[in-house]
């Protein structure tokens, strides 16, 4: 469960308050027009941004004051996020081990996460290979 109970955050001139709650396996859609606070929320949850006030619970936890390497959450970004000099796989690694210090299991567990997004066969590809549609399951996995 997600839940944001009197979060309080200004951005410029803007002040933004949100409550919400979402259970476990509820799907969620944010929809809303440019500016209206979307990724504002979701930069909230996840840590990237803090709140003047309230509170942010991730599976009844409250999250409110842990950096975002400490949450339960992972963000997939428009842009993907990918490192252009970086093939496909050395990308999904990074997020197993930043430094790259894999052990085999680890190594085994790439090659899982991107033959389970149907996407092995272009594990050696640099992100520029590769079509929106491709960078965005590796970023998944």
């Amino acid at each position: 469960m997600i839940a944001l109970d009197g979060v309080h955050f200004r951005y410029e001139a803007m002040d933004m308050r949100f409550d919400l709650a979402v259970a476990q396996d509820e799907c969620l859609a944010i929809i809303g027009p440019s500016g209206a606070g979307k990724s504002t929320l979701l930069n909230l949850i996840a840590g990237y941004e803090a709140p003047l006030a309230g509170r942010i619970a991730i599976g009844g936890q409250d999250v409110t004051a842990l950096p975002p390497q400490a949450r339960p959450v992972s963000m997939i970004f428009q842009d993907h996020n990918s490192f252009a000099h970086l093939d496909s796989w050395t990308n999904v690694a990074l997020g197993v081990s930043p430094a790259l210090r894999l052990t085999a299991t680890e190594r085994q567990g790439i090659d899982q996460a991107l033959d389970r997004v149907g996407l092995a066969s272009l594990a050696r590809r640099l992100p520029g290979e590769l079509s929106g549609g491709e960078r965005q399951p590796i970023a998944i996995a």
